[in-house]
């Protein structure tokens, strides 16, 4: 199973990220995300063997439990990219409230999963929402400007959970599936 830990973007706010991602339209050589799968990746945990399932779900419970936060609100807002504006390999959606906690979530499911023999994380993380990968860079110029240009607001949503997802590869693109989802502490 190929799994990662994620909020997901609602339902409601699926039209406003399509109408974001059509400004990226001309951009050739961006291959756009499905918008109704949009999720703030917490963390990715790759190929698990189907066994681990049961101690991967105590410890994701546990580290939701352990990062003591809240339903919140996300707002969604703000272009960026990774790795940088020279070398473009994924367009994002930024996370302007909400961030601090969707960052004590990654560092205590970072801890968990890492002590279960996950690998570690090898950059620093920055809560998004992927909208596009770059597969060649025809349509560079486009995605420099949106994003230099562009600071637009997507909405926002009250974030209740934390989902372990798995992904399934398929010709027209992953096809995404909630395995557990952990309720935040409501007090």
């Amino acid at each position: 199973m190929r799994l990662f830990v994620s909020v997901d973007v609602p339902d409601e706010l699926t039209d406003a990220v399509d109408d974001l991602q059509d400004e990226f339209a001309d951009a050739e050589g961006l291959n756009l995300t499905d918008p109704a799968q949009t999720h703030v990746t917490l963390k990715f945990l790759g190929d698990v063997d189907e066994s681990r399932l049961p101690d991967l779900r105590r410890e994701l419970a546990a580290a939701v439990a352990d990062a003591d936060v809240d339903p919140f609100t996300a707002r969604f807002s703000g272009l960026g990219v990774f790795p940088s504006l020279e070398y473009i390999s994924v367009v994002w959606l930024g996370v302007e409230d909400g961030s601090e906690e969707l960052t004590r979530l990654h560092e205590t499911v970072e801890e968990r999963t890492t002590a279960m023999g996950f690998e570690p994380e090898s950059h620093e993380f920055t809560p998004h929402v992927t909208l596009a990968r770059m597969e060649h860079a025809g349509g560079k110029k486009l995605v420099q400007r949106l994003v230099r240009e562009r600071e637009p607001t997507v909405g926002e949503t009250t974030v209740e959970s934390v989902h372990l997802t798995e992904s399934t590869l398929t010709d027209e693109g992953p096809v995404y599936a909630t395995v557990a989802r952990f309720s935040l502490a409501d007090d």
